[in-house]
């Protein structure tokens, strides 16, 4: 509550201020230019108030970052996620409907608390959408390993497992250059250590070494043909080659093992609607993308939306809205 504490005091110094400066006689009333004056000084910059309550959400996710044990479920990381941001919603969502205050003739200033209140998901979704945008911290959380471990996820050689931590730390700092070799060296020492696998081909893929980043995935998925780490990365590695088709055919193989997979589907929406103008499936795609999002309150739910109205602006041009919006009811959103 600092922070609001701190913005009464300024409002009332402000008041006081002004006050002041409008004349002696206490019963005469401001000017027009005078009231504008005012109202201008208690007006608030919203932006900096929304950017003020989503970096203190984004630091709360970086310590949890530093914190988080090896192997946390992705159900975690998006609990924790979730939590940093609901302890700003509530002073943030009063801070702004104080500032609204000043310009609304209904002065009534109503919080809610409920999470599942229209009210509550506007500003949760603000500081999300910042988020998104914004923080490296939610970025870093939401890749990371998602799979569940296997007994060859991890291993019992101490070379390979001393070499695998050297190259986490250069990871975590997205030194990829400087963590490869790391890797690459445990993997020599335990060939079948899955993550130390994984790491190296993403290692590989950061540094533009694609054919090299395939051939480990593949070697992940012999060992372990459920990953979802190489499941997911080698659509995205034949996107980048510009193979769309593979890509296509490797965001299915995902969703095979994974049914429920929202990258996947964002995947395939991507490619149709960025790559190859195939807008009705890419739509398609993306709001199924949208929905498993939003049910498991992920904040890449921004991602597939803003991918969603860049097909609409197409698909209107288009003349296509009808089918845009049929599109939309078929997977049950609705647009207000």
């Amino acid at each position: 509550m600092t922070k609001f504490v701190s913005l009464i005091i300024a409002l009332a110094c402000a008041v006081q201020v002004s006050v002041a400066q409008s004349d002696k006689d206490k019963s005469k009333t401001l000017s027009p230019e005078a009231t504008k004056q005012l109202m201008d000084v208690l007006k608030l910059d919203t932006a900096k108030i929304l950017r003020e309550h989503a970096t203190s959400a984004c630091h709360c996710i970086d310590s949890f970052m530093l914190t988080r044990k090896a192997g946390d479920s992705n159900s975690v990381v998006v609990r924790e996620i979730n939590t940093c941001i609901d302890k700003e919603v509530t002073v943030y969502q009063m801070v702004m409907k104080i500032n609204q205050s000043f310009t609304y003739t209904d002065k009534n200033i109503t919080i809610n608390v409920d999470k599942n209140s229209p009210d509550y998901t506007r500003y949760y979704r603000d500081i999300e959408t910042w988020l998104a945008d914004s923080c490296t911290s939610l970025r870093a959380a939401m890749s990371s390993n998602e799979e569940k471990e296997t007994e060859l996820s991890f291993s019992n050689d101490p070379e390979a497992i001393k070499q695998y931590n050297l190259g986490i730390k250069h990871l975590n700092k997205e030194e990829y250059a400087d963590a490869l070799p790391y890797f690459k060296k445990a993997t020599e020492a335990d060939p079948k250590f899955v993550y130390a696998l994984d790491n190296l081909a993403i290692c590989y893929r950061r540094t533009g070494e694609l054919d090299k980043a395939l051939t480990i995935y593949n070697r992940s998925l012999d060992l372990s043909p459920k990953g979802k780490t190489p499941l997911q990365n080698i659509p995205v590695i034949y996107e980048l080659k510009k193979d769309y088709p593979k890509a296509i055919e490797g965001y299915k193989k995902l969703l095979h093992h994974y049914p429920d997979d929202a990258e996947a589907y964002y995947g395939m929406g991507r490619i149709c609607i960025v790559y190859t103008d195939d807008l009705e499936n890419g739509v398609d795609y993306m709001c199924k993308a949208y929905n498993i999002y939003t049910k498991n309150k992920s904040p890449y739910r921004v991602d597939a939306q803003t991918n969603i109205a860049v097909a609409y602006k197409r698909m209107k041009e288009l003349g296509k809205e009808e089918a845009f919006f049929k599109i939309l009811k078929d997977n049950n959103i609705s647009v207000k």
